[in-house]
């Protein structure tokens, strides 16, 4: 009994302090996607760009090469993180290495690999912007409107990330039930909700690419990592017409509960997963 008592700590603290890297890790891809690139001129510490040279010679300049192989290096290193660890040969192997850790160990990874690529990404300075909104008035309402959309898409990314099973997601319910004896978590949705995860875990993508593309100026660099991460977010999802339909009685059946006074009536439409559930 001691034994197990010390397994599950040792389960349940491991899987907190990778909630905290993780949190800490999305606090600065915020930063490092919206803010920073909305608010890069406010100090004047950094410039983004420079219009005086042309594209020619930005071209055939060697610092503007190395950043851009640097960052694309730094790409590959996230994109091939986030798919080896989703390949399903290598998921079983290291569900059976790992067992209830073994998604805390995926989104460990895919933090540490977004740290890396956020702390040595290589700014394209020595090139000019490929837009940038610069004339009076809209050099200052531009950028208002770019962090008002932004700020709007960071809440719905989350709002998401919480309505998809955040705990789920980030590995803490998988150890919750494996103390508990109650098997993986996700044995426990409906055939619809695991065939939806299995073709994408976190469905945002119309706001991530308003994040990535929507900006004030769009320089050498961040043209990369919007098309780099646009292309992989198109090619590795695979959401087809089921799960729409699927999603679409999802949200009917959560507005009608939502529209039942006094919290709902016994004769709303329970949620297929919770009905699934108490079934098991």
């Amino acid at each position: 009994m001691a034994s197990v008592t010390v397994r599950g700590l040792a389960l349940c603290t491991t899987s907190l302090l990778n909630f905290a890297f993780v949190f800490i890790s999305g606090a600065d891809l915020i930063r490092f996607v919206s803010f920073r690139a909305i608010y890069h001129n406010i100090t004047g510490e950094t410039t983004l760009c420079r219009d005086s040279i042309p594209w020619s010679v930005a071209l055939r300049d060697s610092s503007v090469l190395r950043a851009l192989a640097v960052d694309l290096g730094l790409l590959a290193l996230f994109i091939v993180q986030h798919s080896l660890l989703a390949w399903l040969p290598v998921k079983q192997a290291l569900q059976s290495v790992l067992g209830p850790l073994n998604r805390t160990a995926y989104c460990f990874t895919t933090a540490l690999a977004l740290q890396i690529l956020m702390r040595y990404w290589q700014p394209v300075t020595n090139a000019p912007c490929l837009w940038s909104v610069r004339q009076a008035p809209w050099s200052v309402w531009f950028p208002l409107l770019c962090f008002s959309l932004h700020f709007l898409c960071w809440a719905i990314i989350c709002s998401i990330l919480m309505i998809f099973d955040y705990p789920e997601l980030l590995g803490i319910k998988q150890v919750y039930y494996d103390c508990l004896g109650l098997g993986d978590p996700l044995s426990h949705k409906s055939p619809h909700a695991q065939r939806l995860l299995s073709h994408l875990r976190h469905p945002v993508c119309l706001e991530l690419g308003v994040v990535l593309w929507l900006l004030p100026a769009l320089s050498l660099d961040r043209l990369l990592l919007a098309g780099a991460l646009s292309a992989y977010l198109a090619l590795a999802h695979s959401l087809d017409k089921q799960d729409l339909a699927y999603l679409c009685v999802q949200l009917n059946s959560k507005m009608q509960l939502f529209a039942q006074p006094h919290g709902g009536s016994a004769d709303a439409t329970p949620n297929e997963d919770t009905d699934d559930h108490k079934k098991k």
